[in-house]
């Protein structure tokens, strides 16, 4: 189906209640818990606070998927979109698609790897290890976890779930890269067996079909070697893993944007597995899809006058949760001369007299509670989530 289609008809699929930044574990469970009998719903064990871990299992084909978001517990874009996979699935909306899935493939879900730092909003575990540098040295209960299930699971492919920040630019172009893919090395010269091609192939797939929705918001990933990267780890054990990062869309930083184009991918992903097509793609346009740079700032204020001098301001929003919401905690991080970078708002200060918090010599990280240009008051601020 084409992606403008499934688009258009989002709204029948998407699983609205379970929305924003900052999710609940547990309507995410009791969603789990409600899908129909041909979904085997499993506790693999449990996180370092004892919360329980679920995956589920579907299909009964002979192409193994393995699929884990949120290992890191403040990237919950791609937890949505498998949801709205799964919705999608459900609510018969492709039978032919439903039906092959079910036929050709058997797929095994952990949607949630890290649950403690779901509800603590944060990137590492509860004992403040990153999951995502702990595959090899296996210190923490999650990883541990989550290496089990592959060994028992033994997948062909992987995809490994994951968002990016807002600084990311698709290439060196003013585009956001809105989603981010790579096929990590499985050694250090970074070789490409036929492992890593099978997974430079689909992600070549998935990036044509996105490009007919987002043309130029697609990048990709630098290819460092790191065994104790899950993804790494994975890709030189043989599964053709992987990676994918939700990053911004313009005006939607609850990424409720971002969540259908990586729905897109995970549906075209499974189409190409299903069909074997990607096999069709020549690899060498895996490195026509542009690297990722940090090249964005929330805001640049152009043409300011801060200390008596014109100068450009960056200021980038912080993430923080208090009492259960995510606010947007905008901050200064640098005064001088970026012309080199984009914006996702720009603004031109026209020489005026920029004030933060009220006063005209301010230091860098600064947190702005409020901002003006020649004593007029102007909104930055985010809706929290």
């Amino acid at each position: 189906m084409e992606a403008q289609q499934l688009l258009n008809n989002y709204s029948a699929f998407k699983v609205e209640e379970i929305k924003g930044r900052y999710l609940s574990y547990e309507m995410i469970v009791d969603y789990l818990k409600n899908l129909p009998a041909y979904f085997n719903l499993k506790i693999e064990g449990t996180s370092v606070l004892s919360e329980n871990i679920y995956s589920i299992e579907f299909g009964n084909g002979p192409k193994k998927i393995l699929m884990w978001s949120q290992m890191h517990g403040n990237e919950s874009t791609t937890t949505k979109a498998v949801l709205d996979l799964l919705e999608y699935i459900v609510t018969d909306q492709n039978d032919d698609f439903k039906n092959s899935v079910l036929e050709f493939c058997t797929i095994k879900i952990i949607l949630v790897l890290n649950p403690d730092g779901l509800k603590n909003y944060t990137r590492v575990n509860a004992k403040d290890v990153d999951l995502n540098r702990d595959a090899s040295n296996q210190t923490q209960p999650e990883s541990q976890l989550l290496r089990k299930v592959f060994d028992e699971f033994q997948p062909e492919y992987a995809f490994n779930l994951h968002d990016q920040r807002a600084i990311f630019s698709a290439g060196k172009q003013n585009r956001p890269a809105t989603v981010s893919f790579l096929a990590p090395a499985y050694n250090e010269v970074r070789d490409v067996n036929e492992v890593r091609e099978k997974a430079m192939q689909i992600i070549i797939a998935m990036n044509n079909y996105l490009q007919t929705v987002i043309p130029g918001q697609v990048g990709r990933y630098d290819d460092s070697f790191n065994i104790n990267c899950v993804g790494d780890y994975f890709q030189n054990r043989g599964a053709s893993t992987i990676l994918f990062e939700a990053g911004h869309f313009a005006n939607d930083y609850d990424r409720e944007e971002t969540r259908k184009y990586i729905f897109l991918s995970l549906y075209y992903g499974l189409v190409e597995i299903i069909t074997s097509d990607y096999k069709n793609q020549n690899i060498s346009d895996y490195d026509k899809i542009p690297e990722n740079e940090k090249l964005f700032y929330d805001i640049i204020i152009k043409n300011a006058e801060v200390n008596g001098a014109i100068k450009d301001v960056v200021i980038q929003y912080e993430e923080s949760l208090r009492s259960n919401r995510l606010h947007w905690l905008p901050k200064l991080q640098g005064i001088g001369d970026f012309a080199n970078f984009f914006a996702h708002k720009t603004l031109n200060a026209k020489n005026k007299i920029l004030r933060i918090n009220g006063v005209k010599n301010f230091e860098n990280e600064t947190y702005i509670e409020e901002i003006s240009l020649n004593n007029e008051i102007i909104s930055i601020k985010l809706t929290n989530s």
